[in-house]
């Protein structure tokens, strides 16, 4: 019943986004953001949701399609291995992948469309069959973005793939996640997601270009997000990282580049233009305004 309600009123507010945009962000911060004349990075990719042409972000926000555009910027080495694509779930088929896989929607917009198998010999007949239904109601899935405004995730072609997986590192409970802020085509800014649980919730740090920790640009009171207190370790391929991120966000006002590194070999993970919608509360509010104040929305590339 959920579940029918929240696609009826996805189909209807797919027809209305700078509505469903106000009255998310009053929700989130109490006020009205200014979209007339953009100031900090919430508003400004608020802003590009509404009036920039979605058909570039369409192609990038694709976790399969996106692969091409990584080749062409000459990176192809950084993309992890990709076993399997399908369109239909009854044509998936766990045969022909290695033991270890992750398992994906090429359209998920953060709303946990990925499992990791570890091992597919530990797979009963019935967590196979499990995961074909869960395929299945990803591809089946309509009007994505349309609760978060976020109009990319609409013209992006279902698909779901298997990929390699990488390891965890050693000490971390689950696989470090380096997002890579950049503006106008230069990085500024690591936001490094570690330690995440089943319900969402991790441990956030932040660190510039030279691996100083920037815990200054960080709130305290984000709901999924606790300011991580162990410092991480130096990773071997932040140079490769910045590198990477530099050839990848070229283009755009505004991207977030998220990798992996795995002992200094640096994998792709994916290219974010809408991070949390526009309505991120992990960063400070004059985090938020000086971030914005380097986002030039006259530079469209």
């Amino acid at each position: 019943m959920m579940n029918g309600l929240k696609t009826i009123l996805a189909a209807v507010l797919c027809h209305f986004p700078a509505e469903v945009i106000y009255m998310r962000y009053f929700l989130r911060f109490k006020r009205l953001p200014n979209l007339k004349h953009p100031q900090d990075l919430n508003e400004k990719i608020l802003w590009q949701k509404l009036y920039a042409d979605p058909t570039r972000w369409s192609q990038l926000a694709d976790k399969v399609r996106v692969r091409d555009y990584v080749k062409e910027r000459g990176l192809g080495n950084a993309l992890p291995s990709l076993y399997q694509v399908w369109d239909k779930a009854e044509d998936i088929c766990l045969d022909q992948l290695p033991d270890s896989f992750m398992f994906k929607s090429n359209n998920g917009d953060g709303k946990g469309t990925n499992v990791a198998i570890p091992d597919k010999q530990n797979l009963s007949e019935q967590d196979i069959r499990r995961l074909k239904e869960k395929a299945d109601r990803w591809l089946k899935q309509k009007n994505i973005g349309a609760l978060s405004a976020e109009p990319h995730y609409k013209y992006i072609r279902p698909l779901v793939f298997a990929e390699e997986l990488l390891p965890v590192p050693k000490g971390e409970k689950s696989i470090v996640d380096y997002k890579l802020w950049c503006f106008d085509g230069e990085p500024y800014v690591f936001v490094v997601i570690s330690n995440r649980k089943s319900g969402g919730e991790a441990e956030i740090a932040c660190y510039d270009l030279q691996w100083k920790e920037r815990t200054d640009l960080l709130a305290t009171d984000s709901k999924h997000y606790q300011v991580r207190k162990a410092p991480l370790p130096r990773p071997k391929g932040l140079k490769t990282m910045i590198d990477y991120a530099r050839q990848l966000a070229k283009p755009f006002p505004q991207v977030r580049v998220d990798m992996y590194d795995v002992e200094g070999k640096v994998y792709f993970g994916e290219l974010t233009f809408t991070s949390l919608g526009g309505l991120m509360n992990y960063f400070t509010p004059q985090a938020l305004a000086d971030m914005g104040s380097k986002v030039d929305l006259n530079y469209m590339g």
